[in-house]
């Protein structure tokens, strides 16, 4: 069974403050969470996950149903926090339209930077869960996905965006964050630069001028 290439971050994986209570709970949250970053969803077992975390399989058994229920947490966690964030970030950003799209862009990408394992995880393991253990964190997604649109909208309709196609654009600006994870290291560029980088191409994406922005 061979290490995934992700692996050399699995000690830095983690999971937002407020998430999973303490105690035992949160701790096997955060074992599985390093433990799927670095062999995979299915290149993992209950079994090794108990004995990373120095316990025994029924303990993890009596929080977790199975290991998809694991998942399932692990990817309404990401959800949750990628979802708080960006609303937080549009409701103080106030109400002009460039400015909560610059303010909802910094926001994807401080998730994106913050918990990178995270992220990852949601993005690819989800097909891995049934439709009703999939359903809470898709519906964040949906909620997350509606609020840009809504942004975009709302500029093109008072002259502040110039772009062709509402979908496409919301569509690219998600995708863009989204593979964050898979090359950000910190050495390479600090997170608010690469923020700023991102609401450029944002910015860009809408054709706003830069004296606009």
């Amino acid at each position: 069974m061979n290490d995934r290439s992700r692996s050399p971050r699995d000690k830095a994986a983690k999971l937002p403050p407020n998430f999973g209570g303490d105690g035992v709970r949160r701790r096997i949250l955060e074992g599985a969470l390093r433990l799927f970053a670095h062999r995979g969803f299915d290149g993992s077992s209950m079994r090794e996950l108990a004995a990373r975390i120095e316990t025994q399989p029924s303990a993890v058994y009596a929080h977790f149903a199975s290991k998809e229920h694991l998942l399932a947490e692990l990817v309404r966690a990401g959800h949750e926090a990628h979802h708080e964030e960006i609303r937080t970030a549009m409701l103080e950003a106030g109400a002009d339209p460039i400015a909560q799209l610059t303010a909802l862009v910094r926001a994807n990408v401080r998730v994106h930077t913050t918990y990178p394992e995270l992220a990852i995880i949601v993005n690819t393991e989800l097909e891995r869960l049934s439709p009703e253990l999939a359903a809470p964190g898709l519906a964040l997604r949906k909620q997350s996905a509606a609020m840009l649109i809504a942004v975009i909208e709302r500029g093109t309709a008072k002259g502040c965006f110039a772009q062709p196609n509402t979908q496409v654009v919301a569509a690219a600006i998600g995708a863009i964050g989204v593979r964050i994870p898979h090359w950000y290291r910190s050495e390479l560029i600090d997170p608010a630069e690469l923020a700023e980088m991102h609401v450029e191409l944002a910015l860009r994406m809408l054709g706003v001028r830069e004296e606009r922005a």
